[in-house]
This record gives C-alpha cells, structure tokens and sequence, in this order.
C-alpha cells in the first residue's frame, strides 16, 4: 500500500479545511459586496471616441475588478426618448452600456436603476448593481443643483429571506478652486433633502467625484462633521482605516499619491482633448460610508483596509497611469491599466463591504428609523381630466412654492407652473389632449415627487 508523504497530507488537510470553510460561510450567508464610483468623462458623447472602443475599455475595467455595485458619474446624459433634446448620448445607450461593456465581462450579472435628468444637464449618473445579489426597490431623494444627486435604495437577495437595504447618494459637484461654495451647497442641499427622509442614514453610501482639494473644504466638512453627529459620514482611510489624519490638503502633494485618482493622463491633448492631464496631482473621488457601516458589529459593514484606487500603484505624481519611465505600473494587468488610462481622466476607487445574514443588525427595526412618510411628501391628484386636475397637499406644506410640471410620454413638456400652496387643495387647469402624462412637484430644487395619470 502506497504511503503518502507527509507534505502531501498536510496540502490535502488544509484544502478539505479550506473546502468546509467556504461551504460553511456559504450557508451562514456570507457576502462580499463590491463598491465603485468612477468618473467616466462623458462616456457616450462621442468626445473621446466612438461608443465601441470605449464599451470595450469598461467592459476590461469591469471584468478585472468585479464590483456588485456601480456608479458611473459624468456619464453623457442620455436621451429618455428620441426626441429628448436634453439628452446628448444616444437613446437606449444604458442598454448599450449594458450589452456591450457589462455584458462582455460578465454576461447576465448586470442591471441599472432608474435614470433621472431633472436638472436637464449634460451629463449624469447611473447607479449599476449586481443583479444576482441585489434587487433595486426605488429612488428615495432626488436633488437637483447642476445635475441630479439620486439617492438610490438596494435590497439584498439575502440567503435567509430578511431585507438587508442599502442606500447610496451618488455625486457630481461642481470642478474648479472657483466653486468651493458650488460644492457646498450641493452637498448641503442633498442633505437637507435626506434629513427630510431619515432621521439618520442606515447602511449608506455617499460617494462619487467631489472634486475636493482638501478636508477642510465646507461641504468635506458637513459629510464628516456635522454638527448633527447622527448625519456623520466617514471617508475609510481616515476611519476607520486610521491609514490618513486631518487636516489633510491633498492637492498637489505627492504624501497623498497613492490616493490620487486625477489625472490618468499627463498630457491635455493625448489620448483626447476631452479631460484634464498632468498625471496624478489630487484626490477628487471618495467613497463615504454611514456610521452603520463603519461598525464591524453591524450585518453589514465596512471591510478594514479595503479602500483602494483601481490602477494607481502609489508611483503614479505627476506622470500617467501608462508612464514606466521612472516606475513601472504592475498594479493591474497591463490591458487594464491601458483601459484605464484610455477610459477617463479619473481612477475608480472601490471599497468592500462585507454582509452576514447570521451577525444581526445592530440596529434593530431600521426601517422604523427611518422616516419615509415625506418620500412622497404625501402629495396626491385626486381628480384629473382633459382640462383640469385637483391637487392635495399635507398641510406642512403650507407657504411653500412649488413647480408643478407635466410631461407627455415623448418627454415633452406641456405646461409648467410655479405656484405658492395657500390650501390643502389646488385646482390646476389645462387644456391637453386625453393620454398618459408624468406630473412632477419640484422645490427650489428639490424634486419631491412625480407621478402618472391617464386622461
């Protein structure tokens, strides 16, 4: 009888430990979930180049780093019909992003939420998710103020049958030393806009292209230091990687190289003239997560040390992602680092979270806390015809303007109408021809809600 060697026992004990240890996290419910935001430099205008080539370069993006959950900014904003003529990429192209880009990495996986251009810009954000392990369930918030700020609500397809939901804010603030006070009113008014909906953000994430020069920046400052302590956010390689300290002014200072995710390029005009060069020189993008997040006793939380920028090797001050003259650039395959290079001015940043269906909620009943009564502000038509319709608002609304906006289904807008809400009930009168129409209530840039009827 053949004896095996003592080496070979060891290598087979440790697979069949290795073997049972994921079988067994498995059925515990154990989830590793993926996070991204990337800055993708109005992907679908043609600026750069045709949509193809530039499928191609996401679709190897993609593949290499695998995220569950996806928040393309700067995305061409896209056409919602074919007359759309606030759309500049092409009608159908989150399709297109999809079977082209998605699909080619991982066929069947993907899917995107809802698409939204209130603030009529010329440029988006699309929220992508794994659609094996999520389930999209609605808008919570929209908050326009040069582009729409949608918080978006996920729920886990969890393995034990309970709802684990997932809320992310994705942002595009204003660029330029010129825009400080821009960006903070932006992100102050997408706060303001959530505190209508929780008391305290859950598992939430804020992330996106700020275009931040430092931590003292106001709206840096309203994210991880609110006077209101429940609405604190936390940028990870401070905390609760405790990896950076504040005050922390990153622009130009190569102590802060490995986070730099502007630019990929050195040049202004190469590969195209569409984004910024000077090779990595400041930290625009974050990826904030909620004070749920960041306790390792919650179901879902934060993984230590995951943060990461996709392509940046820490070498990369001054000089491109492609750039090999001082430092090669092995932190990705080179395909990936030539994507990356080619895709946008900007690095993604990723962090993970990690999900366990057996750990519990430190947070019992969480969607008791939050306070979704005024998702919709209770505003509902309670009558409508060819020639009127009759409004009700809740009564805190009282005093406030609004502007009531409807739309027929060519998204063209047929009447628009600023009023100041002195009753319960409104009459508005129009004269539209009978079909299905979007109507929708805004703030002085607060979308509150939108609805369809049928006349």
């Amino acid at each position: 009888m053949k004896r095996e060697r003592p080496g070979n026992c060891l290598k087979i004990i440790m697979l069949t430990i290795f073997l049972l240890t994921t079988t067994l996290i498995s059925f515990a419910g154990v989830d590793t979930i993926k996070v991204m935001a990337y800055n993708v430099l109005y992907y679908g205008n043609g600026c750069q180049g045709p949509d193809a080539e530039y499928h191609n370069y996401l679709a190897t993006i993609i593949k290499f780093a695998s995220p569950d959950i996806v928040s393309l900014e700067k995305v061409a904003s896209i056409k919602r019909s074919s007359d759309d003529e606030f759309g500049v990429a092409p009608y159908g192209f989150a399709d297109s992003m999809i079977k082209y880009a998605f699909n080619t990495a991982y066929p069947g996986r993907y899917a995107y939420c809802t698409i939204t251009n209130e603030a009529r810009a010329n440029n988006i954000s699309v929220l992508f998710y794994d659609k094996t392990k999520f389930n999209f369930s609605n808008i919570v918030s929209t908050y326009v103020n040069g582009t729409d700020y949608n918080t978006y609500k996920l729920y886990h397809l969890s393995l034990t049958g309970d709802s684990t939901f997932l809320y992310v804010t994705c942002n595009h603030t204003k660029s330029g030393d010129e825009f400080e006070e821009v960006r903070e009113l932006q992100v102050s008014g997408t706060f303001q806009t959530l505190k209508h909906h929780f008391k305290q953000p859950g598992n939430h994430l804020f992330l996106g292209d700020f275009n931040a020069r430092s931590s003292s920046e106001g709206f840096y400052q309203q994210l991880t230091n609110n006077t209101d302590t429940l609405f604190n956010f936390f940028d990870p390689p401070f905390f609760p990687d405790r990896q950076l300290k504040y005050p922390a002014d990153w622009d130009h200072n190569s102590q802060f190289t490995r986070y730099f995710t502007t630019s990929t390029r050195e040049s202004g005009s190469v590969p195209n003239a569409c984004g910024s060069g000077g090779g990595g020189k400041n930290w625009y993008d974050h990826i904030f997560i909620s004070r749920r997040l960041a306790d390792q006793k919650n179901n879902i939380h934060y993984v230590p040390q995951s943060y990461r920028t996709i392509g940046n090797d820490g070498q990369r001050f001054k000089v491109s992602a492609i750039n090999s003259n001082v430092h090669a650039n092995s932190s990705a395959p080179k395909e990936v680092i030539d994507a990356i290079y080619h895709m946008s001015n900007k690095y993604p940043v990723m962090i993970d979270l990690l999900l366990d269906d057996k750990q519990g909620s430190s947070y019992p009943g969480i969607e008791t806390v939050y306070q979704n009564v005024i998702e919709k502000q209770d505003i509902a038509i309670l009558s409508a015809s060819v020639d009127k319709m009759i409004i009700y608002f809740p009564g805190e609304l009282t005093g406030q303007e609004l502007t009531i906006e409807i739309i027929d289904e060519n998204n063209k807008s047929m009447l628009e109408k600023k009023i100041t809400i002195k009753d319960t009930e409104y009459k508005l009168k129009y004269s539209l021809p009978q079909g299905k129409y979007s109507v929708k209530f805004r703030g002085r840039h607060n979308l509150v809600t939108t609805t369809w009827i049928k006349i």
